[in-house]
């Protein structure tokens, strides 16, 4: 339920997000909804939090023994944290051109169908460019590697089935970020990121350590942040 919970709280909010702009006739309301995915991402992130906590009770443990500690003096999970990064996202930095150039036959697709919809307000991108990415990335990383890794090593006995098994999961995750009406997008989605996430979590198992992976991941989600925030600073 954990390791899935991400992808369904996506589509479940990014479909009641397209239902009220259809309310408001929003011209291609499913398309414009999911330019909002920064945002209700942090409801996706609440409802995670609220489902691990609910679990996390009956195991009679918390969050704290969930992440663990962090290791600050002479800045040491930062520095391992940056190295990580420097080891994970050229790996998707390659995957991501390659498998748009397997699935649209372009190295970056567009993928918007040819909508035209306004860019977000002012306040969400502020809201998307200083909260969104703060919150997103521990989440994430807590519910895929803390959570749903150990106990699905437990489950399957085989600690590289359950590595497969969150690796997919993760990468199927980026399908609904968001989810585009066109059966291509979600292959070239799980194509692009499988690699680099399956690293992430090798990398987790082999450590046992989620701070330092909190720091990895933050500079490509302030990226994204800053990409998505970009039509409503600079217009189309």
């Amino acid at each position: 339920m954990v390791v899935s919970a991400r992808t369904v709280l996506l589509l479940l909010f990014q479909a009641l997000t397209a239902a009220v702009l259809a309310l408001r006739h929003t011209p291609y309301a499913w398309t414009a909804a999911g330019k909002w995915w920064t945002v209700y991402g942090t409801l996706v992130d609440l409802g995670c939090i609220t489902l691990m906590w609910h679990f996390l009770r009956r195991e009679g443990i918390g969050f704290r023994d969930l992440i663990g500690r962090f290791r600050l003096r002479w800045g040491r999970d930062i520095f391992v944290g940056l190295g990580w990064f420097a080891v994970v996202f050229p790996i998707l930095g390659v995957c991501l051109p390659l498998s748009s150039r397997l699935m649209f036959g372009t190295w970056f697709p567009n993928v918007n169908q040819g909508a035209v919809v306004g860019p977000l307000p002012h306040w969400a991108a502020v809201y998307t460019l200083f909260v969104w990415w703060i919150i997103w990335s521990p989440t994430e990383e807590t519910t895929y590697q803390a959570y749903a890794l150990p106990r699905l090593e437990a489950l399957t006995k085989r600690p590289f089935v359950a590595v497969l098994i969150v690796a997919f999961f993760w990468a199927l995750q980026h399908c609904a970020l968001p989810l585009v009406l066109d059966w291509r997008y979600p292959i070239y989605a799980v194509l692009a990121t499988f690699p680099g996430v399956l690293v992430f979590v090798l990398i987790y198992q082999r450590t046992r350590r989620l701070p330092p992976l909190f720091i990895a991941q933050w500079p490509a989600d302030l990226w994204v942040a800053i990409m998505s925030v970009a039509p409503a600073v600079f217009g189309h």
